[in-house]
């Protein structure tokens, strides 16, 4: 069976009741045997209530939608980021690690009833209209999202190229909803963009898809190309607002920067689970300095990126305290019938930290805003701390959310010129790590 892992929607009831059947009592725990006995009952349960439903309810009712209702609400009940998936979710989100796509071009989840966006992709219709992070979509072409779906909200934000729709947006700021009218786009996701800021590479990778390992190696390419190897002072690696993608290339990106080392653990459930990731020989930077820009809007594959390179002391990590989802999730197909999206393991910086719920700290915290700044206000994320159900952090307190707000004008981009200052030398901080090659980790 394949499966995809990110670091980023069929009840068996037949055969349920066969394993009970194959079972010997007498071979089992009586506590356990007790306790599945209790659970059968529940399913029992379930099918008592399904065929009562479709026979008495007011109306005829829809079977598969029934189905798929229940199995939403057992996989919601669990955490934010577990979700059955369609057929037709499972083959746009199929597309969409692949880096094209039609619709929006913006990252969503579901909280209390309705869509908040999570950060809007750049370059794109919802970019272009001004949604921002912590939006909160009530209404879709006047129809209410409360009681729809995530899936069912997603479905009906997409559609044909050059077709419209009108998002009803609450903003925390405006006293009043308002509307948002979009054109639909194909959406390519070009998930690293790079220009030169004098000797300096800038890089910007949006999110971590099928490409953008490749696109990276080719960014530090013309990027040396371009400054000279002698010249160039180091990168500034920007990853504010980025949501997360394919664990793979979280893991791909950091190997790039690294000359060795462990980059990630995952532990799921059983010891026999955990896996470690770690990095080969050879830094495609030639061990050139880098600062890596996290905001609130930092997310998942990200927070990977960053916290493997903070621990071996590879990057200095610059901007405000990233958004905290420190889970693993894996999709599952389901053969015809869609797949399943399961959070099944907790990842872990090279140093054993779970960031889950309480996010990365910057090595040297810079707000984009004054503290007393109502925009400030406006652009903050709430962090996975403060998604209903999300999984506890383990050790210590729980993080809530940071300043996610990155200006258009780059001259109104703090955390940009602090760390082109940085690089410059115009500026001294101590925590400023110049270029190395080694690995050796942070106590």
């Amino acid at each position: 069976m394949n499966k995809s892992v990110f670091a980023g929607f069929t009840v068996g009831l037949c055969l349920s009741v066969g394993a009970l059947l194959a079972f010997q009592p007498g071979a089992l725990n009586s506590a356990a045997y007790a306790n599945d006995q209790n659970t059968y009952r529940q399913l029992n349960l379930f099918g008592d209530v399904f065929e009562r439903v479709r026979a008495d309810y007011v109306e005829p009712t829809d079977d598969s939608k029934l189905v798929e209702s229940a199995i939403n609400g057992m996989l919601t009940s669990l955490d934010p980021h577990s979700s059955y998936l369609t057929p037709k979710s499972f083959r746009d989100m199929q597309v969409q690690t692949r880096g094209e796509f039609g619709g929006l071009g913006i990252e969503v989840t579901m909280e209390n009833g309705v869509v908040k966006v999570v950060t809007p992709i750049d370059d794109t219709p919802a970019s272009r209209a001004g949604m921002r992070p912590n939006d909160y979509i009530t209404h879709i072409d006047g129809t209410q999202i409360l009681g729809m779906t995530l899936s069912d909200a997603v479905d009906k934000m997409r559609g044909p190229s050059n077709s419209s729709v009108t998002l009803t947006v609450v903003r925390q700021g405006r006293d009043e909803p308002f509307d948002v009218k979009l054109t639909r786009a194909i959406i390519t996701i070009k998930s690293v963009r790079f220009n030169r800021e004098g000797d300096i590479g800038y890089i910007r990778i949006t999110s971590f898809n099928e490409q953008t390992s490749d696109l990276l190696g080719k960014a530090i390419a013309d990027l040396t190309k371009e400054i000279g190897q002698a010249r160039l002072k180091g990168y500034i690696i920007d990853m504010r607002n980025n949501p997360g993608g394919l664990l793979d290339q979280a893991i791909s990106v950091s190997d790039d920067f690294m000359d060795g080392g462990e980059i990630v653990s995952t532990r799921g459930r059983h010891a026999e689970d955990t896996q470690r990731y770690n990095a080969r020989s050879g830094d495609i930077t030639r061990g050139k300095p880098i600062i890596v820009l996290v905001n609130g809007g930092s997310a998942s594959a990200s927070e990977i990126v960053a916290g493997a390179l903070q621990d071996h002391r590879r990057a200095t990590v610059l901007g405000t305290r990233s958004f905290g989802k420190g889970s693993v999730q894996t999709i599952i197909p389901l053969g015809s019938d869609g797949a399943l999206r399961l959070t099944t393991a907790r990842y872990y910086t090279p140093a054993g930290r779970s960031i889950q719920a309480k996010g990365i700290e910057p090595d040297i915290i810079v707000l984009q805003t004054d503290p007393d700044d109502e925009t400030k206000k406006k652009a903050s994320t709430i962090g996975e701390s403060a998604l209903p159900g999300h999984l506890a952090a383990e050790e210590g307190d729980e993080q809530g959310g940071s300043d996610s707000f990155v200006p258009k004008d780059k001259a109104e981009d703090r955390q940009l010129l602090y760390a082109i200052d940085l690089m410059n030398g115009v500026r001294k901080d101590a925590a400023f790590i110049g270029g190395t090659t080694s690995s050796a980790m942070a106590n």
